[in-house]
């Protein structure tokens, strides 16, 4: 496994994550989510993502469980808070940072968060009140280092300037070889400002691990057949899209990877991603993805593979 620095902290973070979404505790059964989580910490992944509202709660309280005895500095936690938790629990208000983040600290049974991240920018919230109450916070030793998720660029470029309070190192965008939305404006923000991306569903919901083949059935126990996991495959599971991928195989095969590995290296090809966020099912898949870390692919594959998803790229970008 390599390691990469988060943005300007001090944190170094595994190339893949494990985060939690759709996952544990709510559609993976809770001893082999543990084991998950286990086999990871033994594959090097020291980087383990979550959030309060995964579950409404039910991650949290899971990972706290599947870390309990396991030495805290051995691994970089982040969790995440603004989505609703109750009809009058949601957003980034100085109550609610201090309310959520001692709530998401006895789920997850630690007594500080490496990282905590705004899920998403609150409208309803003054940015310099979110902005003060993360702060204070980070002063309390509660939270090392403060993160975000799909954050417009202007509000991103308006949290930076704030004076006297602490400056985001992480965002966390979806991006993959199917969704590059982040390139434009997102990735070059950051860039210039000590934030690094930690990237979520960058296999698009495992469409790109190449299990789903055009025309065929959906493969028995996968994400896309699971009541609880399969909301927001759907976009990806185009026919168009699903032939698209298909033309890849013979790139990965060339690369001397599996898909998987070939889409996760083509996310790590880019300096500002410190991690890719990976789910698992089963500990197995682990073994798969964590051999991109490190993977070095001729550039020429990559430039093919885009040609190939050009159009579908674009296709992704409108419906998703």
């Amino acid at each position: 496994m390599k390691y990469r620095q988060l943005g300007s902290s001090s944190l170094s973070v595994s190339e893949i994550s494990l985060g939690s979404w759709l996952t544990y505790g709510v559609g993976v059964e809770r001893e082999r989510a543990i084991q998950c989580v286990h086999h990871a910490l033994e594959l090097g992944i020291n980087f383990i993502d979550t959030a309060n509202v995964y579950g409404k709660g039910a991650a949290e309280t899971l990972l706290g469980e599947a870390l309990s005895g396991i030495p805290r500095d051995s691994y970089v936690l982040a969790t995440k808070l603004f989505a609703p938790m109750s009809d009058t629990d949601r957003g980034l208000s100085r109550a609610q940072v201090f309310k959520q983040l001692d709530a998401s600290l006895k789920r997850l049974r630690t007594d500080y968060i490496d990282l905590y991240q705004c899920h998403r920018y609150d409208e309803q919230t003054p940015l310099q009140e979110t902005m003060s109450a993360l702060t204070e916070v980070v002063k309390q030793g509660k939270v090392r280092y403060l993160g975000f998720s799909e954050w417009p660029p202007q509000q991103i470029a308006d949290s930076l300037a704030l004076a006297n309070v602490e400056h985001f190192v992480s965002s966390q965008p979806q991006y993959s070889m199917l969704w590059r939305r982040p390139e434009e404006k997102v990735m070059p923000l950051c860039k210039a400002n000590g934030i690094s991306q930690i990237v979520w569903s960058p296999l698009a919901q495992g469409v790109l691990s190449g299990k789903y083949a055009p025309g065929a059935q959906l493969p028995p126990n996968s994400r896309a057949t699971s009541p609880e996991m399969s909301g927001f495959i759907s976009n990806w599971l185009r026919p168009e899209i699903l032939g698209a991928v298909e033309q890849l195989k013979p790139l990965a095969r060339e690369a001397n990877g599996t898909m998987s590995q070939f889409a996760l290296a083509w996310v790590l090809r880019e300096a500002n991603v410190a991690s890719a966020i990976v789910g698992a099912s089963k500990p197995e898949q682990l073994d798969d993805n964590v051999k991109a870390s490190g993977l070095h692919i001729d550039p020429a594959l990559f430039t093919r593979a885009d040609q190939i998803l050009s159009e579908v790229v674009q296709h992704a970008r409108r419906v998703a």
